[in-house]
């Protein structure tokens, strides 16, 4: 069921595998846009995963360019900023939150268990989109890997996870995923707690999470989908630190522009690709 405030829907999810296309055809930052209010859209940016100045800046003039009325980047360098009266009302009077790349810890030791981070989770709770690209997409649920072992092979130390910002337990989230090899930290997460579903993100690729917990693919690459809800076993519990691990009665799905996945009935479809004819 979606998550509810006063009988509010849940605003959407969107997490993005970094990478995305800002100039050519910015497909994924344009969708996120018209989430936002389209014209009227005002987005709030938070470059605090980024150590480069001009993040901020830079995501400024790209929503701007794609048509947002008002971009502000807020940036937080110390964890006393993420109580600012003024930059609290100003996340307040926000249509839309974007969270950079970067390092992720840096979001969670800035932020974490801040009045910044319980706002983020209010807004969305209240109908607001949240996105987030590379670090920022692993930010937004409930645990996040921050480290891994590259590799199709999960291994009992092949992961290392933290708290994330808590929008939905329903995810744990892996960005450039095909690109640097990340699927084996990703299954290391779900054998370590199989209720959650596993999202592995290709650069310039998106996951529109909607309301109703249904996950759209968005962008150039493909998205990878661990489903562990007919896990039948798992050799996590006996496993030494450097030993593979055996994971019986996964589901994968990898799911490409227009496809979806429910989180909820864990149902895949290939959605506007079944009737797509192909020439030769």
């Amino acid at each position: 069921m979606p998550s509810r405030i006063q009988g509010v829907q849940r605003g959407w999810i969107v997490p993005i595998g970094g990478a995305e296309d800002k100039t050519g055809h910015p497909a994924i930052l344009s969708r996120f846009v018209e989430l936002c209010g389209a014209d009227a859209a005002d987005i709030v940016v938070i470059p605090t995963a980024s150590q480069l100045e001009d993040t901020g800046e830079r995501y400024e003039h790209i929503f701007r360019d794609l048509g947002a009325a008002r971009v502000t980047a807020l940036d937080f360098d110390t964890r006393r900023d993420a109580s600012e009266p003024n930059r609290l009302e100003r996340l307040r009077e926000a249509s839309g939150i974007f969270f950079t790349g970067g390092n992720q810890l840096r979001i969670a030791t800035t932020l974490g268990g801040t009045p910044i981070a319980k706002l983020v989770r209010e807004r969305n709770a209240s109908g607001i989109p949240v996105a987030g690209t590379s670090a920022g997409a692993s930010i937004l649920s409930d645990h996040m890997i921050i480290a891994g072992k590259e590799g199709a092979s999960p291994s009992f130390n092949g992961v290392r996870l933290a708290p994330g910002l808590g929008l939905t337990n329903r995810f744990v989230i892996d960005q450039h995923f095909r690109q640097r090899d990340r699927l084996g930290r990703l299954l290391s997460a779900i054998a370590y707690n199989p209720f959650e579903v596993g999202i592995g993100l290709d650069e310039d690729t998106a996951a529109f999470i909607g309301p109703d917990n249904t996950l759209e693919v968005e962008g150039s690459g493909a998205v990878t989908v661990v489903d562990a809800s007919e896990l039948q076993f798992s050799s996590m519990a006996q496993a030494d630190e450097d030993e593979p691990v055996t994971l019986l009665g996964l589901k994968v799905h990898i799911l490409t522009a227009g496809a979806t996945f429910n989180l909820h009935t864990r149902v895949a479809m290939a959605g506007a690709l079944a009737g797509k004819k192909h020439t030769h």
